[in-house]
């Protein structure tokens, strides 16, 4: 659940990204520009978090007005292993070092819905996070050590899947069912498709960080959108995008079907009236971006 700080909506003085040019980063600091917010985005080749000089350099660059929005994370494309594990945790406790000292006046954490275990019951925020690997194992101890930094001036978002023209992680659903259509004319999916994930498209994230930026909204809250589909069906609106014949192709199921929903109620209350895009029209811009 969140807290809205601002009494009214306003734009923060300046915002600072860490992990500013990954897939999140970029379509932040766009819809930021068109609303006339500072930015600074900042890349791993700006401000390596790993590094021995991490917090001298967090120190000449940040300012105490700024809100700071933390995406930096080796995902699991780059590997999935304890030494990945023990990065991405370097990296938080070198930024917690800093923010031991100087705090800014907005600290955002992009987690992940991994820290949930896969099951039969719609998720929300009061929910146990258990995380079952090491991915979503870090994110967790990422917002434990961020929390026990900040207290209750910390904002955590735990998106569900994400999907957009500019996603490079190619992970299982929308983002590799386009590529696969693309290069090789045919969709693979795991069994029949049968699981069941809430699928956003990248615009609903960096919009609802626009308005917890403009309320400097702070607590915790799921980011998806209450809708479930399976991964056949999203399989199937990926294909039709595609002029010709683009095959889903089933595969014999190694491991039983797994499912995820949400009971988005604190987002709404949170943000009345915002509107998810539909899937089929996100599919649809998801692909035209890709051409």
């Amino acid at each position: 659940m969140l807290t809205h700080q601002n009494k009214e909506p306003r734009n923060p003085d300046r915002v600072v990204m860490l992990g500013g040019n990954g897939f999140f980063g970029k379509a932040l600091t766009k819809l930021l520009k068109e609303s006339s917010m500072e930015t600074l985005p900042l890349s791993s080749a700006d401000l390596d978090l790993t590094a021995d000089d991490a917090v001298d350099k967090l120190k000449s660059t940040l300012r105490e007005d700024d809100s700071l929005v933390i995406f930096s994370a080796l995902t699991p494309d780059r590997g999935r292993g304890i030494d990945t594990f023990m990065a991405n945790l370097k990296m938080i406790e070198n930024l917690c070092a800093y923010l031991a000292e100087q705090k800014p006046a907005h600290v955002i954490y992009f987690s992940s819905d991994a820290v949930y275990p896969l099951g039969s019951g719609p998720v929300n925020e009061t929910s146990a996070a258990a995380p079952a690997d090491l991915y979503g194992a870090m994110h967790r101890s990422r917002e434990l050590m961020l929390q026990q930094t900040l207290g209750d001036q910390l904002c955590i978002l735990r998106p569900t899947l994400v999907y957009g023209a500019d996603d490079s992680h190619n992970s299982y659903g929308p983002n590799r069912f386009r590529r696969q259509a693309a290069k090789e004319g045919k969709i693979v999916i795991g069994g029949e498709g049968e699981e069941t994930r809430d699928h956003i498209y990248i615009d609903d994230i960096a919009e609802i960080t626009k308005l917890v930026l403009e309320n400097r909204s702070t607590g915790m809250l799921n980011v998806a959108g209450g809708s479930s589909t399976d991964f056949g069906t999203v399989a199937r609106l990926v294909a039709a995008q595609f002029d010709g014949n683009v095959e889903v192709c089933p595969t014999p199921r190694k491991m039983p079907a797994t499912h995820r929903s949400f009971d988005i109620t604190a987002l709404h209350r949170a943000f009345p009236g915002y509107v998810f895009t539909p899937l089929e029209t996100g599919l649809k811009k998801a692909h035209e971006g890709s051409l």
